[in-house]
């Protein structure tokens, strides 16, 4: 004869944690009053639109990126350490650019001449405008994969410098 041994009683399901919402980065329509001591990593990476570690990250990659640093080591922005994070932002994810080509362009152009270029054209380093050639006759050209463009950039790159050297 076999014995029927009791179900266990099921745990109750803790209630869901509230998912925390990040507001959408400011437009310079409403630019975010800066606090005299600069704003903490949080605030300042919610002002770019990326994470915290993306800023940590960055600072590693990226030597002239140094926010100033309270005694507790907390990390502090001001309106120029923005400036450049919006400048980095906008090379590495709506131009393109890799980190070590970002820092290339960057010391050839200058950091200042780049944050006011803004609306300027970027330089023929760019790689958003490589296409991988239509397919089978189709007119629609598809953009190239990531690492089909960052070669192409790089040789497209080459030939210009070759062409410049060869102007004289």
């Amino acid at each position: 004869m076999t014995r029927n041994k009791p179900t266990p009683k099921r745990k109750r399901a803790k209630p869901a944690k509230p998912i925390k919402k990040i507001a959408p980065a400011r437009t310079a329509a409403r630019p975010l009053e800066i606090p005299e001591r600069g704003l903490k990593i949080g605030e300042a990476a919610q002002q770019i639109g990326v994470e915290t570690y993306v800023l940590r990250f960055w600072e590693t990659q990226f030597p002239f990126l140094k926010p100033k640093h309270s005694r507790t080591r907390h990390r502090f922005y001001h309106a120029r350490d923005l400036e450049v994070l919006g400048l980095i932002k906008r090379l590495l994810h709506q131009q393109g650019f890799t980190i070590a080509g970002a820092n290339k362009h960057i010391k050839e152009h200058g950091i200042d001449a780049l944050m006011l270029a803004k609306g300027a054209k970027p330089s023929a380093t760019r790689i958003a405008d490589s296409h991988v050639p239509p397919r089978n006759g189709s007119t629609d050209p598809r953009p190239a994969d990531a690492p089909t463009r960052r070669v192409l950039s790089e040789v497209r790159r080459d030939l210009e410098n070759l062409q410049r050297l060869l102007r004289g």
